[in-house]
């Protein structure tokens, strides 16, 4: 697996309802209707932002118990998980398990989206799911109309990427760079995260101190008032403006 193969491909939000996301994404931040479907337990919809990036929300579906249920029940709404789409599921989740990550959730029974995902307590606190994607195979999502949204705001932000905590260097170092291809470079404090093929870039806080865990989804190109507006509490996630 190269880094130039791997694609940084959305960070994705857990709400109750999809609905409640629309004020804040489109109306506020200006999100384009990209793409939704049913999944297993959930129903999702991504939103296309100036610059590329991606968000994705989603909301539980289906009897109470679901992963969706018990995540909104256990955490509340916010950052659920981040995606990265890579060339040979199998390879990543051996580069995984050398690095002493446990595999969850593999399945690679579409050929259309095999999927398989770094479990939360040894990922720093966030789910990662690896996918590889082909598109020739059939699609990733069924053609689901885009949720009832205000109208679309006229200045659309650009989404930079997700700002975490990690408890040392050395574990950001292995997850983003070993793992998930990132190529590292340093900004003051933070650890950066990039992919050649991607929008979407990893900002890590190191702080031994402090749970490790989503922070933030950073943002540029809004005034700073804007994203303070209520809807972001529905959300159950910060976002930050940044140069």
């Amino acid at each position: 697996m190269t880094r130039e193969n791997v694609h940084f491909d959305h960070i994705a939000l857990g709400v109750a309802s999809i609905e409640s996301s629309t004020p804040l994404l489109v109306g506020v931040l200006g999100g384009e209707p990209l793409a939704g479907g049913p999944g297993g337990g959930f129903r999702a919809f991504q939103w296309r932002f100036d610059g590329g990036g991606v968000i994705e929300v989603l909301e539980p579906a289906g009897p109470p118990g679901g992963f969706m249920h018990r995540f909104l029940e256990q955490r509340g709404p916010g950052v659920h998980h981040v995606t990265f789409k890579v060339p040979d599921l199998d390879a990543a989740c051996d580069r995984a398990r050398s690095a002493g990550y446990q595999i969850v959730g593999y399945d690679a029974s579409d050929p259309a989206w095999k999927e398989a995902f770094l479990h939360p307590k040894q990922a720093q606190g966030i789910v990662v799911q690896l996918a590889e994607s082909d598109p020739q195979a059939g699609g990733e999502w069924s053609s689901d109309a885009p949720p009832p949204a205000p109208p679309r705001a006229p200045a659309t932000a650009i989404v930079v990427g997700l700002r975490l905590r990690a408890a040392s260097v050395e574990l950001a170092r292995r997850q983003w760079h070993e793992v998930a291809g990132g190529v590292e470079t340093r900004r003051d404090d933070l650890l950066l995260y990039t992919w050649p093929a991607s929008f979407l870039r990893i900002a890590v806080e190191v702080d031994e101190s402090a749970p490790p865990g989503p922070l933030a989804i950073e943002l540029s190109g809004v005034p700073a008032g804007l994203v303070l507006n209520d809807p972001a509490a529905t959300l159950g996630a910060r976002f930050l403006l940044v140069s």
